[in-house]
């Protein structure tokens, strides 16, 4: 894959840091990537971006890029008509992406918010740059309560515009997940009708960055460049939350009897 856009189902649900792992797998295996961060909203000229804090996670070797900056923290089309700047077109994000596979092996191109966010006046959106290059998006999506629903709309739009979903990440694995995200491990491949790649733990993107290139590939799957492996994080989820379920049953036995 020469080029993945990396969408999510909302927004702070972790997408830059997802964005660095992936990079960092790939540079793992020698690959070249740079990182692609069509508008930047909501950080002033001078301030580090996405592409720039991807690029610092994932080491030397990734270049970081974006191609509009606006101040306020807004969907592109807004900041960009509030700030009197010139927004970003889809066919701009794709002829980006497309030049920077002619140094790199892979670029990972990161949204701002949601897929269908618009970037300009028009209604331009990330999957519109996405079916320009052709390229197949990674979801990432949150843990708990309510993704199932914004995961399933968003692989959905996904298809009705002929594009091809590469799959699920969680972008913030809690330390102690609550039954609706260890429930949402299995759940969430069949709402979405795509595979679960990878779970990143909550707080990775404050690691030091050899601390977070050492531990990246350990949180994707194969197809991503990493080791993880789905169906046994699943699983050990899966029985915590049957356990917990036999345990509550026992207890309403035993309260029932007294």
């Amino acid at each position: 894959m020469g080029v993945i856009v990396v969408s999510g189902t909302g927004t702070e649900i972790g997408k830059t840091v997802v964005t660095a792992a992936v990079a960092a797998a790939a540079i793992a295996r020698g690959r070249t990537v740079a990182v692609l961060k069509p508008a930047q909203t909501g950080l002033s000229h001078g301030e580090p971006g996405d592409a720039e804090e991807a690029a610092r996670l994932a080491g030397p070797g990734v270049t970081g890029t974006e191609l509009a900056r606006f101040p306020e923290p807004l969907a592109p089309a807004t900041a960009a008509r509030r700030a009197g700047l010139a927004p970003v077109a889809p066919h701009e994000v794709a002829e980006a992406a497309a030049k920077l596979t002619e140094e790199h092996d892979l670029v990972l191109v990161e949204g701002a918010g949601g897929l269908l966010v618009r970037l300009d006046g028009q209604g331009g959106t990330l999957a519109d740059a996405a079916r320009l290059l052709g390229a197949p998006v990674l979801v990432v999506a949150p843990a708990g309560l309510g993704t199932l629903n914004a995961t399933a709309l968003t692989t959905e739009a996904l298809r009705s515009r002929s594009l091809d979903p590469l799959g699920i990440v969680v972008g913030s694995w809690p330390a102690a997940p609550d039954l609706a995200a260890r429930c949402n491990l299995a759940d969430l491949p069949e709402s979405a009708g795509a595979a679960l790649l990878g779970a990143v733990p909550e707080g990775a993107g404050s690691l030091a960055p050899e601390a977070f290139r050492a531990a990246a590939p350990t949180w994707l799957a194969p197809v991503l460049g990493g080791s993880w492996d789905g169906e046994a994080f699943t699983e050990t989820f899966a029985a915590q939350s049957a356990a917990g379920s036999a345990a509550g049953s026992a207890a309403e036995r035993g309260t029932a009897g007294r």
